[in-house]
């Protein structure tokens, strides 16, 4: 089964270095034409999921036009609570953010979402996404911290979520076999290359 795990083009929070969780932006001009770069390296899949978020599903249509997209509410961003739409420099000084820091990030966010329910619920859906569509290959258009949940629990060999830290417009090509993401290539709006 191939999975292309797509993450979904710059918002202007983005460009900005903001937590963009749950704040539902728009693409801007940069984040579509990076999406065009890496257009020619993806085929189409038997199956589009896309978070519910407008970036994604946006993304979505700008790669696979003409493709229905299914929805997948758990695949959503964190909820970033308190720190929602501000960067590191607005947070600067702010005690909640620098025990978050200093939790090597597994702090819950204030009035937000805790990093592992996020996780547990990103994980969730794409292992029921897998055993409700045997035979198909996947296209997913997500969220960074969404694909590095996923690619943390099922990628080989092992890695750290933040090891899979990707820019906007950036993926993988993975095969899933006997409950494991083989990855094969980096999809990147520069080209693609074999990992």
């Amino acid at each position: 089964m191939q999975v292309d795990l797509i993450r979904h083009g710059a918002t202007a929070g983005n460009l900005q270095k903001r937590y963009i969780g749950i704040t539902d932006e728009d693409l801007c001009a940069q984040g579509i034409a990076d999406l065009e770069k890496i257009k020619p390296f993806l085929q189409r899949r038997s199956l589009l999921i896309a978070s519910p978020l407008i970036r994604c599903i946006r993304t979505a249509e700008i790669l696979y036009p003409g493709q229905e997209i299914m929805i997948c509410r758990d695949f959503r961003e964190c909820d970033f609570g308190d720190f929602e739409n501000h960067n590191y420099q607005e947070l600067s000084g702010n005690p909640a953010y620098q025990n978050w820091i200093d939790s090597n990030g597994t702090a819950c966010f204030p009035h937000g979402e805790s990093p592992e329910a996020f996780k547990r619920r990103t994980v969730r859906a794409f292992a029921e996404l897998i055993q409700h569509h045997p035979g198909h290959d996947l296209a997913i258009v997500a969220h960074g911290g969404t694909i590095m949940a996923i690619l943390e629990k099922f990628a080989v060999p092992k890695k750290n979520y933040y090891d899979y830290q990707i820019p906007n417009a950036y993926g993988y090509k993975t095969e899933f076999q006997e409950k494991q993401l083989h990855i094969l290539t980096k999809i990147m709006p520069e080209s693609a290359i074999n990992c």
